[in-house]
């Protein structure tokens, strides 16, 4: 396949300022999908073609329901966008099933043995997690100006789907996040002095406000340890904390804490929704918290209320007198 064709499709993507995450996917998926076809170009393929390729990642790779969505999402926005021939009926590929599965909760306390563990700018991204019901990467690309210390609110940009919402931000993290914030602008002082200090910034932005990369507003609220590279540009900045650095202090949190369930950053986002419902919080306002564009999505935190104890008396207990005298 000619590398002019994802040229072209990546300088799309970062024309529309999707992130480099979804350029990394996209890509990727578009040089599988020729492959899987011996190297055809794709505008000599088509709907036949996609939809054989979507069966055989469902029905040969046995992908999950989300990765072939993703897989279709990259060569709908090929076909359409650099191709300029969008794609008709693949109604005949055969989808990949979406088990239903409910959530890994954690229980308060629980939550709380992880936190502990949890330490420095790790702890502080864990407790937003479950504190404020966000994404690991909501959390993680949070700038300085989004957090709003008067209106208790943090201001969540670019979304899951990208949409903007306005979540909770707990009072009890104020005087512990404006220290962190304080460490952070030390540093962020520091990087301007030796010559760096500017941060990657949306293409449309950084083009209306050159000088905004190097302002104190802008700045990731959990910035890397380590300067790097940014892949687009060349330039040398500061990103913010990598999700698999994160990761990692979570799962050792979760080992050193003795929880036994297998937890996950995703997992307190989880134990947030569930432990609100469980406080008597309305579930539209948790689904807007969440950024849930569906109500039957937040739903789900309900199951795992109604599966718990106390929902029915089960027949054991009337088996109690009964256990006494065998113990006996």
């Amino acid at each position: 396949m000619a590398s002019e064709l994802l040229t072209a499709l990546r300088v799309h993507i970062r024309a529309r300022g999707y992130s480099t995450r979804t350029e990394k996917a996209y890509t990727s998926w578009v040089v599988r999908y020729v492959r899987y076809h011996k190297l055809r170009h794709p505008r000599d393929m088509g709907d036949r073609e996609v939809a054989q390729f979507l069966t055989y990642l469902a029905t040969q790779r046995d992908v999950a329901a989300n990765t072939q969505n993703q897989a279709l999402s990259a060569l709908v926005y090929l076909y359409r966008h650099i191709l300029h021939a969008p794609l008709g009926d693949i109604s005949e590929s055969v989808r990949a099933r979406k088990p239903q599965k409910l959530p890994t909760v954690l229980s308060r306390e629980e939550v709380a043995a992880v936190l502990q563990r949890l330490q420095g700018t790790h702890q502080m991204i864990g407790a937003l997690l479950y504190g404020s019901g966000l994404r690991l990467l909501e959390a993680l690309r949070l700038r300085v100006k989004d957090v709003n210390f008067r209106y208790q609110a943090i201001h969540v940009h670019d979304g899951k789907g990208r949409k903007d919402r306005i979540v909770a931000f707990p009072e009890v993290m104020h005087d512990a996040y404006r220290m962190h914030l304080a460490r952070v602008r030390q540093l962020h002082a520091n990087d301007l002095a030796d010559g760096f200090g500017k941060v990657a910034l949306p293409s449309a932005l950084a083009r209306k406000y050159p000088s905004a990369a190097g302002e104190w507003a802008w700045q990731y609220a959990f910035p890397a340890a380590r300067l790097g590279i940014d892949p687009q540009t060349g330039d040398t900045r500061r990103h913010h904390v990598h999700e698999t650095t994160f990761q990692k202090a979570m799962k050792q949190a979760v080992r050193a804490s003795g929880v036994s369930t297998r937890a996950s950053a995703h997992t307190l986002r989880h134990s947030f929704a569930t432990h609100a419902l469980e406080s008597g919080a309305d579930i539209r306002s948790i689904q807007e918290q969440l950024g849930h564009a569906s109500l039957e999505t937040t739903q789900i935190y309900t199951h795992i209320l109604k599966r718990g104890a106390g929902v029915f008396r089960s027949p054991l207990e009337d088996l109690f007198d009964v256990l006494k005298d065998l113990e006996t």
